[in-house]
């Protein structure tokens, strides 16, 4: 039995086989072979198939890959097509041969497994796609607890087959807009992806490589590279939301192993928030990049680099001004506050950005607003505070008098916390004056009971701090009210003055035109009348 499995392997391995410290070399799975088990080298064919950068799947027609062939390297984006005949058996176990073969059967597995079936009809091949599901699931094990190093053919065939099963083209922006013009965004349930029994595989076998302590990194990364790092972010924007949690896994891994990638990441998502906010407001996987980042922040070196200022400044303030900012907003305000802890000399500028995309017409984004901005406060310091006071607690008057009652109270929760209290406390002389009137309106005339409540309450703060100030600011909110009441009275005189003089020029205006009419029409008899006599 030991010998028939045997005699299904190649007996005479390649040079590159035999001077390769790991034993591996460029042998691949040949589904075209008289024995359904055997391992050989590529064809001819199959190599032209690979240089053309097109992919063969499992119904024998070719898709285009955008993979490019770099440096002479096997390009990543060939496949293996499986003939209409259909010969696609599983390879032997890893259990059933020896340790010296193992490595050449791990290339032959992951050649098996570029063969891309079709998951749009449940009832095709099913044999074939439980066949390489088993394969996946034994190429997981494999990588886990491999006790050598990977070398370079297991890394080019390894990321070579990763790439045919995960990288693929989602629909377009514009074909997406279409879609939701058509369909309501809040009922629309989003795609999960058919094929997932086989790429939720490749992706654990893809995370497994990454933080294996066999992956080398320098010699990885002629592998894991910036383009394939570009086409893992690409994958983001997927709707199965399954996908994305591995990708943030995944792509955290990257990040910490390659530190030669890490500026080309950072600059990636940039450049995908900057196409997000600018022109599409349509993209998956905001929340995940987001939640990466926060912890890509929370390592950032102090004094912190110009470079991620600019982050701050160009993408992450930017990103509270699409619509859909509910959807990534806890990690957004995660990602903001963490700058703020870092240098607290920023929190002028968080919250002039902040200003600068308030909501008008929007109440629940005014809460989130509102939530995220006492989190910033909690970490500013008196200084920055003061210079950002004057224009924030405006907002939060405007605040206070909103007809919204869950904005309202928002706002006035703002007190509750003891850091801005104290805050607020130490300039009363300069917030005192601009609240004050909100406050008293909110008392006067606000149809929430809970608003009117909390709002006796700042006010008795505020009279508790300075009564002498609270008095001034009373007595100068009364004076204009009398102003404003004296205005308005003035106003409505005006307008009435106006509407009579409307009214009276209207009734002169008809008695003219009657006057006029009679005067044409006894003109128009006299002329009638010397006519005839004539």
């Amino acid at each position: 039995m030991i010998k028939q499995i045997f005699g299904k392997l190649p007996r005479k391995p390649s040079k590159s086989l035999q001077n390769d410290s790991n034993g591996e070399g460029n042998s691949y799975y040949n589904p075209n072979s008289s024995s359904s088990g055997s391992i050989s080298k590529p064809s001819s064919t199959s190599s032209k198939s690979s240089a053309s950068g097109s992919r063969v799947v499992a119904n024998g027609t070719l898709a285009p890959t955008s993979l490019s062939n770099k440096q002479g390297k096997k390009p990543l984006g060939e496949a293996v097509m499986v003939p209409p005949s259909g010969v696609y058996e599983a390879l032997p176990s890893f259990r059933d041969v020896s340790i010296s073969e193992k490595p050449n059967l791990f290339i032959g597995k992951l050649s098996m497994c570029c063969v891309v079936f079709d998951f749009t009809d449940p009832s095709k091949n099913l044999k074939e796609k439980e066949i390489k599901r088993q394969t996946l699931l034994e190429l997981v094990d494999y990588v886990a607890s491999v006790g050598v190093k990977f070398n370079d053919v297991a890394m080019q065939e390894l990321t070579k087959m990763v790439s045919i099963n995960l990288f693929r083209t989602f629909p377009s922006a514009n074909h997406e807009s279409k879609i939701l013009q058509m369909h309501d965004m809040d009922e629309e349930e989003p795609s999960l992806e058919p094929a997932w029994p086989h790429i939720q595989v490749v992706y654990e076998i893809l995370l497994r490589f990454v933080a294996s302590p066999m992956t080398d990194a320098k010699l990885a990364k002629r592998y894991i590279d910036h383009s394939f790092v570009l086409k893992l972010l690409d994958l983001f924007d997927s709707e199965d939301q399954r996908e994305r949690e591995y990708l943030k896994t995944i792509l955290h891994r990257v990040y910490g192993k390659f530190m030669v990638h890490r500026p080309y990441i950072r600059k990636a998502i940039n450049n995908i928030f900057y196409r997000f906010i600018s022109e599409t407001e349509k993209h998956n996987g905001i929340a995940e990049l987001l939640e990466i980042l926060g912890s890509i922040i929370n390592g950032f070196a102090l004094p912190l680099k110009e470079e991620h200022k600019l982050f701050l400044v160009r993408a992450l303030i930017p990103l509270h001004k699409p619509k859909c900012a509910s959807v990534y907003h806890q990690q957004l305000s995660y990602c903001i506050v963490q700058f703020v802890e870092k240098d607290f000399k920023l929190a002028d500028t968080v919250i002039r950005g902040l200003l600068k995309y308030w909501p008008v017409t929007n109440s629940s984004k005014e809460v989130m607003f509102l939530g995220e901005l006492e989190e910033v406060l909690e970490a500013t310091q008196a200084a920055e505070f003061q210079r950002c006071m004057v224009p924030l607690f405006r907002q939060i008057s405007r605040c206070l008098n909103s007809s919204h009652f869950q904005v309202a109270e928002r706002a006035l929760f703002l007190w509750n916390n003891d850091h801005i209290r104290n805050l607020i406390t130490q300039n009363h002389k300069v917030i005192m004056p601009i609240v004050f009137p909100a406050l008293e309106r909110n008392t006067r005339g606000h149809w929430n009971q809970a608003v009117q409540s909390l709002t006796l309450n700042v006010r008795k703060v505020f009279s508790d701090i300075d009564q002498v100030l609270f008095d001034e600011c009373l007595a100068k909110f009364q004076v204009e009210e009398e102003n404003k009441t004296e205005v308005k009275v003035k106003r409505e005189r005006t307008w009435k003055r106006l509407e009579d003089l409307a009214t009276s020029n209207t009734v002169v205006a008809n008695e003219a035109g009657l006057v006029s009419r009679f005067v044409s029409s006894v003109n128009l008899a006299n002329s009638s009348e010397s006519t005839a006599t004539g």
